[in-house]
């Protein structure tokens, strides 16, 4: 089965280069993508009104999910913003403006 094999590769290990610093690293990396995506399709306007009416929720959720123990983020730089970590923050921009700036170049105007 496709899913038992790819899990049971072996991944490189960047927390061993960046350590705490490796969610951070891997957000500002996958940031770059999705800038670069929305820049390209001329979205970067939409993507962050878009962003900014979802972040709440995501926020909440986000929030909410780590104060019930739902998950924990080992190699992170320990640096809480409102009550999350700042890498959390991060990744409630990033993933939909990947995924905006994906769709976008995907599907364009």
């Amino acid at each position: 089965m496709l899913v038992s094999s790819v899990a049971s590769t072996a991944l490189p290990d960047i927390g061993a280069l960046f350590g705490p610093y490796t969610y951070l690293a891997s957000e500002i990396a996958f940031g770059t993508v999705a800038l670069a995506l929305l820049v390209r399709a001329d979205a970067l306007r939409r993507a962050g009104k878009t962003i900014l009416v979802l972040y709440p929720v995501a926020y909440f959720w986000d929030w909410y999910t780590l104060a019930i123990g739902v998950f924990a983020i080992r190699l992170r730089t320990g640096v809480d913003l409102l009550g999350i970590p700042v890498e959390e923050h991060l990744f409630m921009v990033v993933v939909p403006a990947l995924v905006i700036g994906l769709h976008e170049n995907l599907h364009g105007r």
